[in-house]
């Protein structure tokens, strides 16, 4: 809720009176995302993450994501999918700081012996980020700060990421 209200007061602060009045808004959208492909001894995943950013500023983007993912393992299937809220702030325009709040519907089911466990639920992460870059692509690291051991699909809270948009 307090980033819903931060994106919301920085958006008008940096619509009304930092973009010039005749500024095309579609001229300020870029498109791109994040795609996944791992195999494995027997395991199989993969991810698709597209997203578009307005970049308000030259220093400051705020984008909406969609996120649809799915693994299968030996004695387990996942299937996620949501959506995500993003910033991305350049102090220099080399270094790009990010925020991104995710909400994943997960399904995951568990062979076990004696029947199998399936579970539905939401997933939240909220990922906070470094990274290097240049204008369209940027490689860094981030961190889930909600991680949960037990309920994340990600395996660790620290990941690595490469950022493209056109």
């Amino acid at each position: 809720m307090v980033l819903c209200v931060f994106f919301t007061a920085f958006w008008n602060l940096s619509y009304s009176q930092l973009t010039p009045r005749n500024s095309n808004f579609w001229n300020q959208v870029y498109f791109g995302g994040n795609l996944g492909l791992g195999f494995g001894n027997n395991s199989f995943n993969a991810s698709i993450s597209p997203s578009a950013i307005y970049q308000a500023t030259a220093q400051f983007g705020v984008g909406l994501g969609i996120n649809l993912n799915y693994a299968k393992f030996r004695n387990a299937k996942l299937a996620a999918y949501g959506g995500s809220v993003l910033s991305l702030f350049n102090p220099i325009p080399a270094l790009q700081l990010s925020a991104e709040l995710e909400q994943l519907r997960v399904y995951r089911e568990l062979e076990l012996e004696g029947g199998n466990l399936d579970e539905s639920y939401w997933s939240p992460a909220l990922f906070m980020g470094i990274g290097y870059g240049n204008r369209n692509v940027t490689v860094g690291i981030r961190y889930n700060v909600l991680h949960d051991q037990q309920k994340s699909i990600y395996a660790d809270a620290f990941m690595p990421f490469v950022r493209v948009y056109f």
